[in-house]
C-alpha cells in the first residue's frame, strides 16, 4: 500500500512540471507583444521621417525624437529576446526538447538550452545588453551641465566596457575548457 501511494505521489510531482507551460506561453506572448511595441516605435520614426525636411527646427526635433524611439525599440526588442529565450529554455528544461530547433541547420543554436546554467548564461548576456542600451537611452536624454555629470558618464561607459570585457573573457575561457 505504501509503495502504491509513493508511486502516485511521485507521478503527481513529476507531472506538476507541466505547470511551467503557463510560464512558457506567457513569456512567448509577452515577447510577441514587445516586438509589436518596438515595431510601432520604428513605425513612428518612419512616419515622421517624411516630414523631417520641412524646416530646420523640425529636423532637429525629429532627430532627437527619432534616436529616442529607435533606442527604445532596440531596448524593447532585447527584452523580447530575453523573454523568448526564457520561455523556450523553460520548455526545453521542464517539458520536452524542441525537435525542430535541434534539427534546424539554418539558424544559430542560441535558443537551444540543455541545462539551467546555459539558460542563465544566455539570459545574463542579453540582460547585460538591455542594461547597456538602457544606459545609452538615458545618456542621450541627460543634460551634461557640469564636469561632475561628464565624469559620471565616463565612469558609466568605463564600467560598461569592463563588463563587456569580462563577459567575453569568460566566454573565451569557456571555449578553451571544451
Amino acid at each position: 500500500m505504501f509503495r502504491l501511494i509513493e508511486k502516485v505521489v511521485e507521478r503527481i510531482l513529476w507531472e506538476s512540471r507541466f505547470m511551467i507551460f503557463l510560464a512558457v506561453i506567457a513569456s512567448v506572448l509577452a515577447a510577441f507583444v514587445l516586438v509589436l511595441i518596438g515595431t510601432y516605435d520604428i513605425y513612428i520614426v518612419i512616419e515622421e521621417a517624411f516630414h523631417m525636411f520641412s524646416s530646420k527646427e523640425y529636423f532637429q526635433e525629429f532627430h532627437k525624437e527619432a534616436i529616442k524611439h529607435i533606442v527604445s525599440a532596440v531596448d524593447v526588442y532585447l527584452i523580447a529576446t530575453v523573454l523568448l529565450i526564457f520561455g523556450l529554455g523553460l520548455y526545453e528544461l521542464f517539458i520536452s526538447k524542441i525537435d525542430a530547433m535541434e534539427k534546424d541547420t539554418r539558424s544559430s543554436k542560441i535558443l537551444v538550452v540543455h541545462t539551467l546554467d546555459q539558460l542563465k548564461e544566455k539570459l545574463a548576456k542579453v540582460i547585460l545588453m538591455v542594461l547597456i542600451v538602457t544606459f545609452f537611452k538615458y545618456a542621450i536624454e541627460f543634460k551634461y551641465e557640469d564636469i561632475k555629470n561628464l565624469l559620471f558618464l565616463s565612469i558609466g561607459v568605463f564600467l560598461i566596457a569592463l563588463s563587456i570585457y569580462f563577459m567575453h573573457k569568460g566566454h573565451g575561457e569557456e571555449h578553451n575548457e571544451h
